[in-house]
C-alpha cells in the first residue's frame, strides 16, 4: 500500500469523527501541536518505528505528543493508530488532517522567509495583497534564515516563489558551469 494512502485515510476518518462532533477547529489545533512536536524531537517517530518498543509505551509517547489539553478525539483516534499498529504513520497523519481542515474551511498556508527580520508594516502590506489575491483566509508561519543571504521566500500551500540571493547565486552557478 503507498505510504500516502494510510495516512490520507486515517486523517480522513478523524475528520469525519471531527466533523460529527464538532470539534474539528480543537482538533486542527491539536495536530499542529503534535506536529511542532515531532518537528522538534525527530526521535519521536524513529520511536514508533522501533519494534522493541511496546504498544503501550508507544501509546503513552503519542499521548504526551498530544500535551495536557488534547481534545478527546485525539486520544480516541491514538488508541485506534495503536489498535491497528499504524502508529509509524501518526506524524503524515496529522499532517494529512491539516490539509484536509485547511481546503475544507478554505484556508492558504502562507510562509515568508527571509534573510532577516522584517518590520511589522512591511509584512502587513504583503498580508493586505495576498488576501486581495487568494480571496481565502491566509495562515502565516514566517521564519528567518540567514543562509538566504538576502530576499525572501514566498510559498503558498504548494506554489514557491523564491526571491533569495541564494537563489540567483545558484541559477547563475549553473549558468556558468553549463557554457
Amino acid at each position: 500500500m503507498k505510504e500516502g494512502l494510510i495516512p490520507r485515510r486515517y486523517a480522513k476518518a478523524l475528520y469525519k469523527y471531527a466533523q460529527e462532533h464538532q470539534c474539528t477547529q480543537q482538533v486542527y489545533t491539536d495536530a499542529q501541536r503534535i506536529e511542532e512536536v515531532f518537528a522538534t524531537h525527530p526521535t519521536l517517530s524513529k520511536a514508533l518505528g522501533n519494534p522493541a518498543i511496546s504498544t503501550t509505551e508507544k501509546e503513552q509517547l503519542l499521548v504526551m505528543a498530544s500535551g495536557n489539553e488534547a481534545h478527546q478525539a485525539i486520544l480516541r483516534f491514538i488508541n485506534l493508530v495503536i489498535l491497528n499498529h499504524r502508529e509509524s504513520f501518526f506524524r503524515a497523519t496529522m499532517l494529512s488532517y491539516q490539509e484536509i481542515y485547511r481546503q475544507e474551511n478554505n484556508i492558504a498556508r502562507v510562509t515568508i522567509i527571509t534573510a532577516s527580520a522584517m518590520c511589522d508594516d512591511i509584512m502587513e502590506r504583503i498580508k493586505g495583497l495576498l488576501m486581495k489575491q487568494l480571496n481565502k483566509q491566509l495562515e502565516f508561519v514566517y521564519k528567518i534564515d540567514p543562509t538566504l543571504i538576502g530576499g525572501f521566500v514566498l510559498r503558498v500551500d504548494s506554489m514557491q516563489l523564491d526571491a533569495s540571493i541564494q537563489n540567483e547565486l545558484k541559477k547563475l552557478r549553473v549558468k556558468l558551469l553549463n557554457k
